[in-house]
């Protein structure tokens, strides 16, 4: 598999990059009726506890701080717009719950290919640790673990969908409330 750092180029490469590899190994998606409809369901539910649980913990100092302190990019509405939803959440989404969920489940079955694309989903993570001071092993660990979240919910919904929303929500309210704080 290719890498595609998710900070570097432009998103929509990023995120033909990963519908290509989808397609190539013909992932189900789950883009039409009803998956899709099942994928906006669950997505939508998982998004609101996420936005919820971000809106709630941006009130705690320590997690204030941490964001405060936070190196944001400089073009906040192309972050917001174009990069976290294109560049960060389609491709890795395609490319985890799509291409390597996929194959993973075909070679060593539905259960087992869920942790080993959770854990390859973590370790995805090790670059951005070491960009922002993160400790490493959490990074990796809470990513692992919401990237089988993630999977658990594309395969509920049989919809890439469900875990594209929950993910953009993640990533969106957590920028939202940095820019918040920061301002």
């Amino acid at each position: 598999m290719p890498v595609i750092h998710k900070h570097s180029g432009v998103p929509a490469v990023r995120a033909a990059i990963g519908t290509g590899l989808a397609v190539a190994a013909r992932a189900p998606l789950g883009l039409r009726p009803p998956q899709l409809w099942a994928g906006l369901r669950f997505g939508g539910a998982a998004a609101a506890l996420v936005a919820g649980g971000v809106a709630a913990t941006t009130a705690v100092p320590r997690v204030r701080a941490g964001m405060h302190g936070r190196e944001l990019p400089e073009g906040a509405t192309r972050w917001l717009a174009l990069d976290i939803p294109l560049g960060t959440v389609w491709t890795e989404e395609t490319i985890f719950r799509g291409v390597l969920a996929t194959l993973a489940a075909r070679a060593i079955g539905p259960s087992r290919g869920r942790l080993l694309q959770a854990a390859a989903f973590g370790l995805w993570h090790i670059p951005d640790a070491k960009r922002t001071g993160e400790p490493i092993v959490g990074t990796v660990l809470v990513t692992a673990v919401a990237g089988w979240v993630f999977a658990w919910l594309a395969e509920r919904s049989g919809s890439v969908l469900a875990p594209v929303l929950a993910h953009l929500a993640i990533n969106e309210a957590g920028a939202v409330a940095a820019l918040v704080v920061q301002r």
